[in-house]
């Protein structure tokens, strides 16, 4: 039997596999953020398909931290019941489902959250918009923000929550001098600019306890001038282990950088896993396991990262868009390549309020 196939346990949750769905904006959430049934038959299809962790997401935690249309929100109890329809359903096809958490932070449109953007500091983002910076008391509230949205998401049965630290998300904004330039508690050297990741974190683990996984996808490295670096996130990550967090995803860059975290043209093995080096660094100076995501398309690139010690598990996220089955198709003895084209064409009907879906596979069933 392949590695990628062995059962492990994180943090008390056992995987069947170490397959794992990387946190993918599914825009089938009503325009209020509320779960459909769509959203439901997306999300559990991934079980059906092996996937052994479906992380669902990113669901905001305050109405002003909508980062796109028909983004899953998890900003007040009233999301409980339906959220529990889906991580029961997941359950019953025996895997597990986490929830990433977020808030755009900066990096939204007015139209899509109908509320005044908010930053660590005044920027003018991609859509010519100009956010403000929070005040304390506002990052106060969204560190809380976190901390509730969590305790919904172990409420309505999911089995861990998940960071959004990276892309260019608020997290990740605090965390790179790009876009922090506060000179406060939050703002300067990275023990400042880590803070707000770290209050986050203490208030997700305040309201779930020890027992229940929580995890991060953190960004390795901005990948631009003046942002945030690999030896910071190896640093954010060490402090990270020594609080508790369960498990990192390594992931880096954002549409700001010159390497964009969602990479185009992965049609060779080796333009494969492309964050690898940088979830090698983490894993060396960490002792909780490794999340690698990046352009992993085919079976003995995915079964490589876990022989050769880069990382504990893989995680797909745009083949799983294109072939939601795939963890079974590579289990049942088929290990061709995902006919994912790395075209990214799949997210651009959510910008226009559709849901996302895999333009290959449209123009086979039509």
């Amino acid at each position: 039997m392949s590695v990628l196939f062995e059962k492990t346990v994180l943090n008390g949750m056992p995987l069947n596999n170490r397959f794992v769905r990387s946190a993918t904006w599914e825009a089938r959430a009503t325009e209020e953020g509320r779960c459909t049934p769509e959203l439901l038959e997306f999300t559990v299809d991934l079980a059906r398909g092996g996937v052994g962790l479906v992380i669902m997401g990113h669901a905001y935690v305050l109405p002003n931290g909508k980062a796109t249309p028909r983004q899953t929100g998890i900003y007040t109890d009233d999301f409980i019941d339906e959220l529990s329809r889906i991580s029961a359903q997941v359950h019953s096809h025996g895997s597990k489902v986490a929830l990433q958490i977020s808030h755009s932070g900066v990096h939204t449109r007015h139209e899509w959250s109908h509320k005044p953007l908010v930053g660590p500091s005044p920027f003018r983002n991609l859509f010519d918009e100009t956010a403000r910076e929070m005040t304390i008391s506002e990052i106060k509230e969204t560190i809380t923000a976190y901390g509730a949205a969590a305790r919904r998401a172990k409420q309505a049965g999911f089995d861990a929550v998940q960071i959004h630290g990276a892309h260019g998300y608020l997290v990740n904004q605090f965390l790179s001098p790009f876009w922090n330039k506060r000179e406060d508690a939050y703002g300067g050297n990275i023990e400042h600019r880590a803070r707000f990741l770290f209050e986050v974190y203490d208030a997700i683990r305040s309201e779930v306890g020890k027992g229940f996984p929580v995890l991060i996808k953190l960004s390795s490295g901005d990948m631009m001038e003046n942002g945030f670096t690999i030896d910071e996130a190896v640093w954010v990550a060490e402090k990270l282990v020594a609080r508790g967090i369960d498990a990192i995803e390594v992931s880096g860059g954002s549409r700001y950088s010159k390497s964009d975290h969602v990479r185009q043209g992965i049609v060779r093995e080796d333009q494969e896993a492309y964050f690898a080096p940088r979830a090698a660094r983490i894993k060396e100076a960490v002792d909780v396991p490794v999340i690698l995501v990046g352009g992993i398309r085919s079976f003995k690139i995915a079964e490589q990262i876990i022989g050769r010690g880069t990382a504990d598990y893989v995680a797909l996220s745009r083949p799983l868009i294109c072939e939601p089955h795939l963890v079974s198709q590579w289990k049942s003895g088929d290990r061709s390549r995902s006919l994912c084209r790395s075209d990214n064409l799949c997210l651009e009907p959510g910008y226009q309020g559709e849901p996302i879906f895999c333009v290959v596979q449209e123009k086979k069933t039509s």
